[in-house]
């Protein structure tokens, strides 16, 4: 069970909705491109046959468009939290991850660089729950 947070939790500068909201998109990306049509065909509410139905309305570019559109502060978050999901930092070093995703997105395509990373929803979701939080307990 994740632990609830308190006052004295890091402020991760983004929104658990938003991250939450990232993940489930680049959860589902992968997902079409992992899809199998057969597991589609025999279970029309399976995973594979819903990212099917909705696999036009989740694309890269609309992901990388949604990141964009963050301000600096989020996008910068969201690379550190994929740095802390990968496990290149850890909780206690998360001021210092923040510096370095912030000098690293100066001038940059933040969410270009986020849609390459491999497994990104779950690098994301691996950093929020270093955090003792929860992207599932997200409502949606």
């Amino acid at each position: 069970m994740a632990k609830q947070p308190d006052d004295d939790d890091v402020d991760l500068g983004i929104s658990l909705e938003t991250v939450a909201t990232i993940v489930d998109h680049a959860r589902a990306l992968q997902g079409t491109e992992e899809a199998d049509p057969e597991q589609a065909d025999e279970d029309a509410d399976s995973e594979a046959a819903l990212l099917q139905d909705s696999g036009d309305d989740l694309t890269e570019e609309s992901l990388v468009g949604f990141i964009d559109e963050l301000n600096e502060d989020e996008q910068a978050a969201l690379i550190a939290l994929a740095w802390t999901g990968r496990g290149d930092y850890g909780p206690d070093e998360w001021e210092e991850a923040l510096r370095l995703a912030a000098e690293r997105n100066i001038g940059r395509d933040a969410g270009t660089y986020l849609v390459n990373m491999e497994m990104l929803g779950d690098l994301l979701a691996e950093g929020v729950a270093a955090f003792g939080l929860s992207i599932e307990d997200v409502e949606r």
